[in-house]
């Protein structure tokens, strides 16, 4: 593994209705999502790129995958947790834990989006 990479290199948030899930992020992040071709799955890509920092990501949609709150949270860094909180609240999301402090490492919050996924915001203010 390259050291001076961060170690998610990609993810996919499985949903059950795209156009819905799509909304509900494009609204929260305030970004537009671009398509993906592929034959097997629909995907919609978060804006990134190759050599950023970070991890690259899409939302997925693929017979046999299901929605929902699993074992892995995706956290998404934001200026502030608190508002980007709010704006998943707006854009049809449930909140399950406000802005927490996490000490040194800045404030979390976690959403569960439209298709029953819980992620995570990050912010260190």
């Amino acid at each position: 593994m390259n050291t001076k990479r961060n170690p998610v290199g990609w993810f996919e948030i499985y949903v059950g209705d795209m156009e819905r899930a799509k909304a509900f992020y494009e609204k929260t992040f305030d970004q537009s999502l671009e398509r993906i071709p592929s034959p097997q799955l629909e995907m919609w890509a978060f804006p990134g790129e190759c050599d950023g920092g970070g991890a690259a990501g899409a939302l997925c949609k693929m017979e046999g995958k299901e929605a929902g709150v699993g074992g892995v949270i995706i956290y998404f860094s934001c200026e502030d947790c608190a508002i980007t909180s709010r704006k998943a609240i707006a854009a049809g999301g449930t909140m399950q834990l406000e802005k927490m402090n996490i000490g040194d490492y800045g404030f979390i919050s976690l959403v569960l989006d439209t298709e029953g996924n819980m992620i995570g915001l990050h912010s260190m203010n």
